[in-house]
């Protein structure tokens, strides 16, 4: 039961060939198994799993199922669930238990899903590799031994996919951390257009570029998800009204007459990237030409400054977020001699490394001195590339590119935070745009390790980024049976 996928398991349960409850036992039990190697969960609920197994398996007998009933998740914990630790990886929140449910997780619950658990991240989602964690990093399933990163910030729910540790799970992207994870696992993770799903009871990192996705083994996986997670919440005033309808086929993206132009982006010819990533992206091409897709060069401009935007902008944000914690009303309180002495000794005690380092920087950019020389051109920035994805989208329907450079690093490689950085230049740019971009397996590199691409379309153009996704999908043909990348 373990490598079935959403689609096959949600078959089998209507048919009463497989039960809830033993499709919940089945990853609980891998989860005792293998959930010390691989550190994907912060915290496992199951005993609210089995609960949520039974209600579905009564309303299978009673004939009113849901979308996802039975189905195992896997919740990043950086969305808030009544009643069950919400930590954000961080030390400053290890303890917190939310009163109120985040939107998101609330749709999974009207759903029918069963909650494995909230699965591991960097800290308050800031990172590349979920080194950051509090709480250790999750691992890569593939080449266990090897001790790989499973990616960031959401490493645990790409590890917990990847491993057969949940059927699918949540993740937020905000310069790439639904895509880069899955990417190196093997996975199809897709960063939806910013404002299709709701931020509201989501902790916060960059608020104008922070998007909750979908990590499924499948791109008709993610869709299902993302059906369920999209809609308009009025809670969140970033929230658009626009949703997405699971019903529609994504068969094929070609039989409409008119003939797809796929583009590339000329300022990514000179990155440097792997041969195998390079082998990979150019026969992918090959084969969407085989199906009458026209490949057209396509101009960023400003693409390759989109690292140095964002990681202004994002820092700049992240410095308002978290200045909420200060130990007074939730989360961690270290007593100090007097008021101020208390907020430094909690935030200095709560906030890991990276979290402070982007806090200093972002609290610098918006410093009077700085904020016209550098968060104000930022932003400038930020709206040139928006305009450049716009007036590329009238030459071509879709975008295609490299999700990463290369495969699955070393846990314990040893980079300096500049080299984390630069590993987002995929992959930033699309946030700051906040076009829906889906990354998809294009196949295994010479040492048998994933490489993913993505797709990347016009604002609400979610539908089409994952229909050429799924053609991608199939031309790959990349096994991701947890079964077969464990050899268990």
């Amino acid at each position: 039961m373990i490598d079935l996928t959403i689609h096959a398991a949600l078959e089998k349960l209507k048919s009463g060939e497989i039960s809830a409850t033993e499709l919940t036992r089945a990853h609980l039990d891998r989860i005792e198994k293998l959930g010390g190697d691989l550190n994907a969960y912060i915290t496992t609920t199951p005993e609210r799993a089995l609960a949520d197994a039974a209600a579905a398996d009564a309303r299978y007998k009673n004939g009113t199922a849901r979308a996802l009933d039975g189905i195992p998740i896997g919740m990043k914990d950086l969305f808030a669930t009544r009643g069950i630790r919400t930590t954000a990886a961080s030390h400053m929140l290890e303890n917190f238990v939310p009163e109120y449910e985040s939107t998101v997780s609330q749709k999974f619950i009207d759903s029918g899903s069963v909650l494995l658990g909230k699965t591991n991240l960097d800290e308050f989602a800031m990172g590349t590799f979920s080194k950051t964690s509090y709480f250790g990093a999750p691992v890569n399933p593939w080449q266990l031994e090897r001790k790989l990163t499973a990616g960031g910030s959401s490493g645990g729910s790409t590890s917990a996919v990847a491993g057969g540790l949940a059927m699918g799970a949540t993740g937020t992207d905000t310069g790439g951390s639904i895509r880069f994870p899955s990417a190196i696992t093997g996975l199809v993770g897709m960063k939806p257009t910013y404002g299709l799903c709701s931020r509201w009871g989501c902790v916060a990192f960059a608020s104008s570029l922070d998007t909750p996705g979908p990590i499924a083994r499948t791109v008709d996986d993610a869709a299902l998800l993302l059906s369920v997670m999209a809609g308009h919440d009025p809670k969140d005033s970033t929230s658009e009204s626009a949703g997405f309808n699971e019903h529609t086929p994504l068969e094929s993206i070609l039989g409409d007459g008119k003939k797809l132009r796929v583009g590339v982006i000329r300022e990514l010819n000179d990155v440097e990237i792997s041969s195998d990533m390079k082998k990979l992206f150019d026969a992918r091409i090959a084969d969407l030409k085989s199906i009458g897709a026209e490949i057209v060069e396509v101009s960023i401009p400003n693409i390759l400054d989109a690292l140095a935007a964002y990681y202004i902008i994002a820092p700049a944000e992240a410095s308002s977020n978290l200045a909420r914690y200060d130990g007074m009303r939730y989360g961690l309180r270290v007593e100090g001699n007097d008021l101020l002495d208390t907020y430094k000794k909690t935030r200095a005690a709560g906030f890991g490394t990276e979290v402070q380092r982007r806090m200093i920087v972002g609290t610098a950019v918006l410093s009077s001195e700085s904020y016209e020389v550098y968060f104000m051109q930022a932003a400038r920035v930020r709206r040139m590339i928006a305009d450049s994805f716009n007036a590329a989208f009238e030459q071509c329907g879709l975008i295609i590119c490299p999700t990463s450079s290369g495969t699955a690093m070393p846990l314990d490689s040893d980079l300096s935070p500049l080299e984390y950085y630069a590993l987002d230049l995929f992959t930033v740019a699309m946030n700051l745009a906040g076009v829906p971009a889906c990354s998809v397996p294009a196949g295994l590199a010479v040492n048998g390790l994933p490489l993913g691409v993505q797709v990347v379309g016009k604002r609400f153009d979610d539908l089409r980024v994952l229909q050429l996704a799924k053609h991608i999908e199939q031309f790959a043909g990349v096994d991701n049976r947890p079964t077969k990348i464990m050899g268990k």
